[in-house]
Formats: structure tokens, C-alpha cells, sequence
């Protein structure tokens, strides 16, 4: 009988070894059967053509909306439709700190002040580490200094170094300032239904419009507690400054979130995002024992409501920073880090495998299709890029004199061009689209450097190469082994 270690082992074993058994299997087929691998080849980029038009096709449309939502005047809206708003729902936000610059909290603070929606009906958590208490201490009396009195609210929360059970990260941390928060609102005896939490990462530049646009959806919402609110995800408070690569891997988040808000049935929760604080108690809080708690929250949710959760997309922006640093090469290994960070997500998959054969309230198909959209999500991030790279020549290179003669030989790399070329069409929407939401020049830099934001595209190919797939790589197969990583904290630097 396989113990239940050992069970939860094999889960965290699987998804890593699927995606190795796929690159060995590739180059022993380009050895030993180099025709089945030219067609696999094929197959496979004809499939990766279509997609790149369904991702370009989706991610036009939710781009259309993005333009839409930023014009609308929210807080007119939310006042006409919802004139009691005041008095039913309570905006709180989570600022976890940990080593950051007192500059990069104040553009933080600021930004809700700035917002138009009242910043005197806003509660802000700020939750720092005693592993820093010097710094922590500091960043207190700076904040108190600049900021008292402007909000509903100002409280401090400082999460104990060393407790057992959990790993030092964000997630702890959060989880520790949600169970101090959970004693103030009980003592001033809220219904937690009534309260919106926004977990923001301490970079997070919110849109004016973000709090009344949430609010209004919110309350919008049949049954709100039971869906959390994601953003379009920016990455434009250092853009200017930032390495090529670092924007490009940039906007390529933005474009995944863009995609993912229009289809809905493949979005769950990603960085800075906003949920009921009913819905963070009845799931016992963030995770305080792993490295994706911005995920992990939203299957903890859909796992306890027995799969009655879901993710409302929120087509208005908040902006963070890339990891530049000091240097180039500081900023790229910082960009790898960050990478492999969120490519370890790859633990929700075992973490669903565990808990699906507990749920017998959910379907089978249900449960499949949750699962299987999570692990081909993470079996793309890490072989796509290589498959498109290596295999499409290696098979031709290998082929025997036989393969050679043949017509298949010939026009394969005719073929295989023409579908490159078409897929070409989803790097020229991207190229576009990044001009688009490119923020206003810095007056320090030069007007020459729009011609470097368009001619940066050509780093694509190798950034997703060793900036994506390689450390979703790592990733996984740290998770294969054992191997476990704690939480990278990303630089962010001003």
C-alpha cells in the first residue's frame, strides 16, 4: 500500500516527467525515426499556427474592452446605479513589504490617493517582516510621516520571523496580517461579504478608475463572495528604463493576461487581484507554505465551494515594476528568478491531483478539465519554444538517405517557413499592441528609443527560449526531485 508521501511524491513527480519524456522522446525519434518526428513536426506547428490566431484573436477582444473600460467614469457609474455603496462595501488593501524602497511604497500610496475613488474609504493593511525590523521600523515611521490621516485607515502589521509551519514569502506574510485584520473587523463587527480585499504586491500603481470600476462590479455581482476580481496586469512603472529582454518577457505578460480576462475559462488569479473577504476566511487564508499564493488562493476557493468559483475579469490596469537592477546582468538573472518563480505554480497541479480525489461533489469531467488546462499550461511554457527552436531541423538534419529522397524531405522546410511566417502575424500584433500601451517617454530619454521598442521583437526567440522555457524547466524539474524552492523575493529598485 503506497503511503500518502509517497502518493503526493508521484504527483509532484508527474508533470516535470511529462515534459522530459516529450524532449528525450523528440531527439530519440529524430534518431532512430526521423520521418515520424518530420510529421509529428508538422503537425505540431500547424497546431501552434492555429493557436497563435486564436490567442491574437482573443487577445484583440480583450483588448477592445481594455480601451473601453479606461474611459469610462466608474465612480459616476457606481454613484447612479449603486448610490449606497458607502455605507454597504468596505475597499481594504494588502501591501506586503519585505526589503523594498521606501520610494517604491510611497508611488504605491500615492496612486490610491490619486485614485478616484475616495481615499478616505479605503483601509490600507501594510504588512511587513521582523526578519527586516530595522528596516520594517524605518519604513513605519515614513509612512506614518506622509500618510496619516488620509486614509479610512492606516494599519501595520508585522509577521513574526520563524514560525513553524509555513515558509518565509508574501504568502505568510499575507496570512498573518489577514488573521490580525480578521480581529479588527470583528471588533467593529463588519460582515465580511461586505469587504473587498485587494492583495496588491507592493509595486502595485492601481488606475484611477481601479476602485470604482471594482466596487461597481462587485456590487454588480450576483454573488460576489464567490468570485475574485483580476486586472490587466501592466508592467509599465520602469519600463523606459528597463532592459529589452525584461520588456519584452513584460508585455508578454500582459498579452498572456489579456488573453486569459477575454476567455475567461482558462483565468485564474495572478498577481495583484481583489476577492471578498468572506470567501479568504472560509479557505482559512492565503497559503503560508508555498511559493504561488496568488494562485494557489483561487483552486483553494474553488476546491472548498466544490467548484462553484470563478475569476470576474477587470479590463482596468494596475502597473508594477520589472526586476531591472543595477546592471544588465543583474536585471536578466533577476528576470530568470522571477521566471522560475512563477513557473513553480506547477505545484498546484500535484496540490489539485491530492485534493480532486476528495471531492466527489465535483464532476469527473470538471475536475479533469481544471486539471489538464493547469498541466498542458505548464507543458507548453516549458517545450514549445524548444520544439519550435531544435526539433523542427534536428529530424531533417539526422534523416537517412532514404528520408532524403523523398518529397516529404524537400518541402518540409518550405512548408514549415510558410507556417512561421503565418505565426509571424501574432509577433506583429504583439509589436503593435506594445506600442499601444507603451507609457509616456521620460523626458531624459531619447525619441530614438521608440525605434528600439519596435526593433526589440527580434530578442523574441530568445528570451522565451532562456527567459521562459528554460527556467520553467528548472522549475519542474526541482519539483520532480524534491528539490523545493522557496520564495525569490523579485527586486524592485528605483
Amino acid at each position: 500500500m503506497i503511503s500518502d508521501y509517497a502518493r503526493y511524491r508521484l504527483y509532484e513527480f508527474l508533470p516535470g516527467f511529462s515534459i522530459w519524456l516529450t524532449l528525450i522522446f523528440g531527439v530519440v525519434l529524430s534518431f532512430f525515426k526521423p520521418l515520424w518526428m518530420i510529421y509529428f513536426i508538422l503537425v505540431f506547428d500547424l497546431y501552434w499556427v492555429l493557436r497563435v490566431t486564436y490567442f491574437s484573436i482573443y487577445l484583440i477582444l480583450s483588448w477592445l474592452r481594455f480601451r473601453r473600460a479606461v474611459k469610462q467614469d466608474w465612480l459616476k457609474m457606481l454613484n447612479e446605479k449603486f448610490p449606497e455603496w458607502k455605507e454597504q462595501k468596505k475597499n481594504v488593501v494588502f501591501l506586503p513589504v519585505y526589503n523594498e524602497d521606501y520610494a517604491v511604497l510611497q508611488t504605491t500610496l500615492n496612486a490610491l490617493i490619486d485614485s478616484s475613488y475616495p481615499a478616505r474609504e479605503l483601509y490600507v493593511v501594510i504588512a511587513g517582516e521582523e526578519r527586516k525590523k530595522e528596516h520594517w521600523e524605518n519604513l513605519q515611521n515614513l509612512i506614518k510621516r506622509d500618510f496619516a490621516g488620509k486614509f479610512a485607515d492606516l494599519l501595520f502589521s508585522t509577521h513574526p520571523k520563524n514560525l513553524l509551519d509555513e515558509i518565509p514569502g508574501k504568502g505568510s506574510n499575507i496570512h498573518h496580517a489577514e488573521k490580525e485584520f480578521k480581529k479588527y473587523v470583528d471588533a467593529k463587527n463588519w460582515n465580511y461579504r461586505d469587504i473587498i480585499v485587494s492583495v496588491f504586491d507592493v509595486d502595485t500603481v492601481v488606475h484611477p478608475q481601479y476602485f470604482a470600476h471594482l466596487t461597481y462590479m462587485y456590487c454588480l455581482h450576483p454573488r460576489p463572495e464567490r468570485s475574485s476580481f483580476q486586472p490587466v496586469t501592466l508592467y509599465n512603472n520602469n519600463l523606459w528604463e528597463s532592459p529589452s529582454i525584461l520588456r519584452i518577457m513584460s508585455f508578454g505578460t500582459t498579452f498572456w493576461m489579456l488573453f486569459s480576462l477575454a476567455r475567461l475559462d482558462n483565468l485564474v488569479t495572478f498577481s495583484s487581484h481583489s476577492m471578498s473577504f468572506k470567501a479568504i476566511m472560509d479557505v482559512g487564508g492565503h497559503a503560508k507554505k508555498i511559493v504561488s499564493e496568488d494562485s494557489r488562493i483561487f483552486f483553494q476557493c474553488w476546491l472548498h465551494y466544490n467548484g462553484d468559483y470563478e475569476v470576474t475579469p477587470l479590463y482596468i490596469p494596475v502597473s508594477m515594476d520589472t526586476v531591472q537592477d543595477k546592471s544588465v546582468w543583474k536585471s536578466l538573472k533577476n528576470l530568470y528568478y522571477q521566471q522560475r518563480r512563477w513557473a513553480w505554480g506547477t505545484e498546484n497541479i500535484p496540490y489539485l491531483l491530492w485534493q480532486l480525489k476528495k471531492k466527489k461533489e465535483i464532476s469527473k469531467w470538471k475536475k479533469f478539465i481544471m486539471v489538464f488546462r493547469e498541466w498542458e499550461g505548464k507543458w507548453s511554457w516549458a517545450v514549445v519554444a524548444v520544439l519550435i527552436t531544435f526539433f523542427g531541423r534536428l529530424p531533417l538534419f539526422l534523416a537517412g538517405d532514404e528520408v532524403k529522397q523523398s518529397a516529404l524531405f524537400f518541402n518540409t522546410p518550405h512548408i514549415l517557413e510558410i507556417m512561421m511566417i503565418l505565426a509571424m502575424g501574432g509577433l506583429l500584433i504583439s509589436a503593435i499592441l506594445s506600442m499601444l500601451i507603451l507609457p509616456r517617454k521620460p523626458e531624459h530619454e531619447p525619441k530614438y528609443k521608440y525605434l528600439t521598442m519596435v526593433g526589440q521583437w527580434i530578442l523574441l526567440p530568445v528570451s522565451i527560449l532562456f527567459f521562459s522555457s528554460l527556467p520553467c524547466l528548472d522549475a519542474v524539474t526541482h519539483l520532480m526531485f524534491g528539490k523545493y524552492l522557496g520564495f525569490n523575493v523579485s527586486q524592485k529598485k528605483r
